[in-house]
């Protein structure tokens, strides 16, 4: 009576943390996604406020906020990319490292950016602006060429695996029509001295103007009638 007590008290402290570890997990996720939300909808409000500025303002203003545009654009567009590449080529992983090496001179030069916005003197800033937009331009040429890397190589695979179904199909086309590469069976004609499927030729005028009579014709054999390419000719039966 003990020891089925003991096993039920076991059962339900197993079921209840089962349980808690659930919730947590849950709760985990949850929490995930709403983090998740919540960046993409502050990245959603930060790339709104950068395109007004660009076309809205005149100016250094509107120089850096045209560069942190152009840099979080390449940027996010390349991870996303590469992540969704690496599900189906897992040797994207090292371009996705050295992508992750990138972002970090990236998130560097967007967060500099982003202070010069708030810097009062205006004159300094259009000054670094040539180091500014070099930066950027060395940071997304190497995020453009890294992702239409992986496009290009993603479609040389498509490229690969339908050449090769095309030249299967083929194949297979062909073994369905094997009959059209057959030779074709020879058709019955008349053979001189044995039956045909019309009379024997007269025979040249016999000395003393008398033709010599028709041979008489005799009836097909059966067993030695023209048949399909795809089908087996029945052998005669030989005679001792």
């Amino acid at each position: 009576m003990e020891a089925v007590i003991l096993i039920l008290g076991l059962l339900v402290v197993a079921f209840m943390a089962l349980g808690v570890y659930a919730t947590v997990k849950a709760v985990g996720a949850a929490k995930r996604g709403v983090d998740r939300t919540i960046t993409q909808a502050r990245r959603t409000v930060e790339d709104t406020a950068l395109r007004a500025k660009s076309y809205g303002q005149l100016g250094v203003g509107a120089e850096l906020a045209q560069l942190r545009l152009s840099l979080r654009t390449s940027m996010r567009a390349t991870q996303e990319a590469l992540r969704a590449g690496l599900a189906e080529d897992a040797s994207l992983s090292e371009s996705l490292g050295l992508f992750e090496r990138l972002g970090v001179h990236g998130r560097e030069l967007d967060e500099e950016l982003k202070a010069l916005e708030r810097e009062p003197d205006k004159a300094t800033v259009a000054a670094r602006l040539p180091g500014l937009k070099e930066r950027t331009e060395r940071i997304t040429g190497s995020a453009d060429s890294l992702r239409w890397a992986a496009r290009d190589r993603a479609r040389q695979f498509a490229d690969d695996d339908l050449s090769t179904l095309n030249a299967q199909i083929d194949m297979e086309a062909g073994a369905l029509r094997h009959w059209t590469t057959d030779e074709p069976a020879a058709r019955p004609g008349r053979q001189p001295g044995r039956g045909g499927d019309s009379e024997a030729p007269d025979a040249p005028d016999a000395p003393g103007g008398v033709r010599t009579p028709p041979e008489a014709i005799t009836a097909r054999d059966p067993r030695q009638h023209t048949t399909y390419p795809w089908q087996k000719a029945a052998r005669p039966e030989t005679t001792n």
